[in-house]
C-alpha cells in the first residue's frame, strides 16, 4: 500500500477565515453547533486553491479561486460545480459535489465542497515508497490515455453537459481567446509566442464531434488506488472542462507529456514522471488513444503546439500575478521561463510537423 496524498499547512497568504466560514459550514452541513472545523491545504496547483475542511468527523474539499486574480472567468465556482452535478453521475472519476456558496462575504469569493477521495497522486516525482519500474510506468501511462480516451466516450447529450459549452466553432474561440488573454497578461517580449499565435490562426482543422473535454489532464490531477497504481479511481480540477474538440484535450494531455530525449529545459518543467523507462512517448500515447476511440492524428502538430501555447499563456497569467504583487507564492517567480520554454517547444514542434 503506497502512501496515501495527503494536505499540508495553508500556505503563507491563502488562509481561510475560520471565524466566517466555520459557523457557516455548521450550518450549511447540518453539523453540530460545537463540530470543530480545521482547514489544510492541497500542494499543488497553480490556479484554484484546493483545501481539506474537516467538520466534526467529516472531511471535505474546498474549492475557491486564487487570491488576487482578475480573470474571473477562468475560476467560474457555479459552473465548476453544476459540471461535477452532471458529470458525477455519468462518471465514477468524477468527485460529487456536496455543497455551492455564493455569498462571497464568507471568503471573498464563491467556493464549493465536494466529497474526498482518498489515494495516491503522482507529482513532479512519485513518491519515496514507490519504485517506479518501467512497467509501472507503461502501464500508468497506458490507463491514463484509456481514462481520456473513457471522458471523452461519455454521452454530453444524455448528461447535458453539452449546455455547459459551445462546440460550434470551439478552436477558432480557443485559439483567438487565448492569445487576447497572452495580450493582456503579456510583460516580457518573447516573440516565439507571438509566431506561434499567428501559425495556430492560419492552421486550424476541421473538427469531429464534440465531446466533454477536461482541459487539464495531467498526472497530478489523477487519484490512483493506493494498491494498484495503475488504477485510477478519481479524476480532479475540472476548472476548464468545457465540450468541443477531444483532439484539443488530447493536444493540452500531450503538452504536460515531457518524454526522455527532451531538451533540458523542457524537462525541468515535467508534470510527472511520463520521462521515465517504460513510459509512452508522446507519439505512443497518441497513437494508444487513436486505437481506442477510433480518431485520426492527421493534425496532431496543431493540437500539440496549441496545447503549448495555452499552457504558456497560463503561466504568464500565474506570473503576471506574481508581478503584480497578487501573490507571494515563489513557485510563480520562475513561470516566466516556462512560458519561454514552451512557445520554443511548439515552435519545434510545427516545424516538425509532428510529435
Amino acid at each position: 500500500m503506497t502512501a496515501i496524498d495527503n494536505p499540508r499547512p495553508v500556505r503563507p497568504g491563502e488562509e481561510l477565515d475560520l471565524g466566517r466560514l466555520a459557523p457557516y459550514l455548521r450550518d450549511a452541513l447540518g453539523a453540530p453547533a460545537d463540530a470543530e472545523v480545521s482547514v489544510q491545504q492541497f500542494p499543488g496547483g497553480h490556479s484554484n486553491l484546493t483545501y481539506l475542511v474537516t467538520v466534526g468527523s467529516d472531511a471535505y474539499v474546498l474549492r475557491r479561486p486564487p487570491f488576487g486574480t482578475q480573470v474571473k472567468t477562468a475560476h467560474d465556482m457555479e459552473r465548476e460545480h453544476a459540471l461535477l452535478s452532471r458529470l458525477a453521475p455519468v462518471c465514477e472519476r468524477a468527485p460529487r459535489p456536496v455543497h455551492l456558496c455564493l455569498d462571497e462575504s464568507i471568503l471573498g469569493a464563491k467556493f464549493y465542497l465536494m466529497e474526498r477521495r482518498q489515494g495516491v497522486v503522482i507529482r513532479r516525482t512519485p513518491p519515496r515508497d514507490v519504485v517506479f519500474t518501467p512497467e509501472l510506468a507503461r502501464g500508468l501511462a497506458t490507463a491514463a490515455a484509456d481514462a481520456l480516451a473513457d471522458l471523452h466516450a461519455i454521452d454530453i447529450e444524455a448528461s447535458r453537459l453539452i449546455e455547459l459549452g459551445h462546440p460550434d466553432g470551439y478552436v477558432k474561440r480557443q485559439v483567438e481567446g487565448w492569445t487576447k488573454r497572452y495580450a493582456a497578461a503579456r510583460t516580457d517580449d518573447i516573440p516565439a509566442v507571438d509566431a506561434v499565435a499567428t501559425w495556430l490562426a492560419g492552421h486550424m482543422p476541421t473538427s469531429g464531434a464534440p465531446t466533454l473535454l477536461h482541459n487539464d489532464f495531467k498526472y497530478d490531477n489523477l487519484v490512483l488506488a493506493p494498491d494498484d497504481l495503475t488504477r485510477i479511481t478519481a479524476i480532479l480540477d475540472w476548472e476548464m472542462a468545457t465540450v468541443g474538440d477531444p483532439l484539443m484535450d488530447l493536444g493540452t494531455a500531450l503538452c504536460y507529456w515531457v518524454q526522455a530525449d527532451d531538451p533540458a529545459e523542457l524537462q525541468a518543467f515535467a508534470f510527472g514522471p511520463t520521462n521515465a523507462p517504460g513510459s509512452f512517448t508522446r507519439a505512443e500515447f497518441a497513437e494508444h488513444y487513436a486505437r481506442r476511440t477510433g480518431r485520426t492524428l492527421d493534425a496532431i502538430a496543431f493540437y500539440y503546439a496549441f496545447g503549448l501555447f495555452k499552457t504558456a499563456v497560463v503561466a504568464q497569467q500565474i506570473y503576471v500575478r506574481f508581478v503584480r504583487g497578487h501573490t507571494r507564492d515563489p513557485r510563480f517567480a520562475i513561470m516566466i521561463e516556462a512560458v519561454r520554454t514552451l512557445a520554443s517547444q511548439a515552435e519545434r514542434a510545427i516545424e516538425a510537423g509532428r510529435l
